[in-house]
């Protein structure tokens, strides 16, 4: 874990080293001064001037302010640029992590590594490591100035400090354990917070304010335990480290004033020497310190690393081409999308986790490339975790996946979701203005393809009613617009794509009936141009697909036409009859 934290300074070492060598320099300017007011005593008992020692004094107390400013604002501004490195680094991990992995994860969680964690990096990375440097050569330095005065009286020091550093060795590892917990207990909080905030409708609907309420305090005040921990454990340093140089003190004022007595040392020396010792407790609390910022920041870094360590998928470019397949007819292009593609699973086999059960066992059927085919069936059939395998979201355990007559390993993983269109079932909108919803996955197109897509997914009168038109913002997760009007937002978002593979779940949910045949006009005419694959629950939506599988308990039953489903398979009539297609 040292390693990875020095890791993150060897960009910065140069500005580093220049702000430890303002911090020396300030630091010998301080160790000079209890030698010039031993040389004030000094003139003041022989009754000599004492205007030259006292301007000495001043001019080395300007100095090493003007000098440590500087070097504390380097290092402050180090800081930030350790901090910024490190969160950048750190999101671009997270938003290339795998599906299922995020899938376990917490997104509070995730918010206070990126936040709170990388925080305690700069602490530690610079006054933890930085200054402790300067503190431990002003400590040096004061010991050996001191021994130039006195060496019993040295002895006395020394042997405080070998106790108070054997005192914070033992404390160390606990304000380690510690804050590693403490950060957890933060981690947690921000995740029941966001369960919350991510359900307020529901949390209001439902009137459970107050409960959520006490879930949250109840998680805020285990995040304050583990911080007391922290703070037991490190008041504790602090205190150890204060009462051991007060002893010293006494004890240096003791013997110090009996060798004065028998004049084996001059008062001015023993001055000197006490004013020395006061300055010991500023570089040995900055280690003290230090070494406290340096167990957050090991804590810190672990957590970091655990999200670092997990698997990445490769930062590929989003370069669509042309596998070898040849389209259906008809074979028209996709304006600039490309020759549509088709897709095969054969015998495939997926679950979630080892120890799920099957979602896919055996999963077989054949969507040709161009036209409309649909997915049914009842929930939990597996339709939705089509789309993820397509998406390769997830891998597949077993079988084999072919998209444009090609196994889905072998495509570049940047290429192959440059030449899908995906519409969510939820059709998440981001915080931000129209525009900027409709061109997230497409930032190439021009203006006459924006307009053409709003016109074909019925999104102009929207635009023509908000106050600013497309610059108009929608709020977070789009909560300024009804639930039709996202989902036709992402159906657009993903045309402008130009997909070869255009891929809808539960395209029309939450439209009504006019918007519904509207869509189903739209869904058609793009099927004219590319392949679509719908996953549908309201089948008069795809009545009229060329190509309808249909699925049951994570297996493909049937496959046809929606005449040739109702007079053949018993599920389909089923679904069917309930939603009035049938008698």
């Amino acid at each position: 874990m040292l390693k990875e934290l020095l890791a993150y300074v060897r960009p910065y070492r140069r500005i580093l080293i220049l702000g430890g060598l303002l911090g020396l320099i300030g630091s010998v300017a301080g160790l000079a001064m209890p030698l010039l007011a031993k040389y004030v005593v000094d003139a003041f008992g022989a009754g000599g001037s004492m205007a030259g020692p006292l301007l000495g004094l001043t001019v080395a107390v300007l100095i090493g302010a003007v000098v440590s400013a500087s070097g504390s604002y380097l290092m402050e501004r180090t800081g930030e640029g350790i901090v910024l490195g490190a969160r950048r680094r750190l999101v671009d991990r997270m938003l290339r992590l795998k599906v299922a992995d995020v899938d376990r994860l917490k997104p509070g969680d995730l918010l206070s590594r990126v936040t709170g964690d990388t925080t305690l990096l700069r602490a530690v990375l610079t006054n933890g490591i930085v200054e402790s440097v300067g503190a431990a050569f002003m400590l040096v330095g004061a010991i050996v100035m001191m021994a130039t005065m006195d060496a019993v009286l040295l002895l006395v020091t020394l042997g405080v400090i070998v106790v108070v550093g054997g005192i914070v060795a033992m404390i160390m590892p606990r304000i380690q354990r510690a804050q590693a917990q403490a950060q957890e207990a933060v981690g947690e909080m921000g995740s029941v917070l966001d369960r919350a905030l991510q359900a307020y409708r529901t949390v209001k609907a439902s009137g459970a304010e107050e409960r959520e309420i006490a879930v949250v305090g109840e998680a805020a005040a285990r995040a304050r335990d583990r911080g007391l921990q922290v703070a037991v454990w490190t008041s504790l340093a602090g205190v150890s480290t204060w009462v051991s140089l007060q002893i010293a003190f006494l004890a240096v004022l003791a013997v110090g004033g009996a060798r004065v007595s028998s004049g084996a040392l001059e008062v001015s020396s023993l001055i000197a020497f006490l004013l020395y010792l006061f300055y010991l407790v500023a570089p040995i609390g900055q280690l003290v310190q230090g070494g406290v910022q340096l167990q957050q920041g090991l804590a810190a870094m672990q957590r970091i690393k655990e999200i670092e360590a997990l698997p990445a998928e490769p930062a590929e470019p989003a370069e669509p081409s042309e596998p070898a397949e040849p389209a259906a007819e008809p074979a028209e292009r996709t304006g600039d999308g490309g020759v549509p593609v088709g897709v095969t699973f054969q015998d495939v086999v997926f679950r979630y986790g080892e120890d799920r059960p099957l979602v896919h066992d055996g999963v077989t059927f054949e969507v040709p490339p161009g036209g409309l085919t649909a997915l049914v069936g009842p929930s939990g059939a597996g339709k939705s975790t089509v789309f993820g395998l397509i998406e390769r979201f997830y891998e597949h355990q077993g079988g084999t996946i072919t998209v444009g007559g090609r196994d889905i390993r072998d495509w570049p993983l940047g290429e192959l979701r440059a030449a899908l269109g995906y519409v969510e079932q939820d059709a998440p909108v981001l915080a931000g203005t129209l525009r900027e919803n409709l061109l997230f996955a497409a930032r190439d197109v021009t203006e006459d393809e924006l307009n053409r897509a709003i016109a074909r997914t019925r999104l102009d009168d929207l635009v023509s009613r908000l106050p600013e038109g497309l610059e108009t913002p929608v709020g977070h997760r789009g909560v300024l617009l009804s639930g039709g009007e996202r989902q036709r937002v992402a159906i657009a978002r993903a045309l402008l794509r130009r997909p070869r593979l255009l891929l809808l779940d539960e395209a029309t949910s939450q439209l009504d009936a006019v918007n519904e045949l509207r869509l189903r006009e739209v869904i058609a005419e793009v099927a004219r141009e590319t392949t679509v694959l719908v996953i549908a629950h309201r089948l008069s939506t795809v009545t009229g697909a060329d190509r309808i599988v249909v699925m049951e308990a994570g297996g493909v039953r049937a496959v046809g036409t929606h005449a040739e489903l109702v007079g053949e398979d018993d599920l389909y009539r089923e679904l069917a009859a309930t939603q009035f297609l049938v008698g």
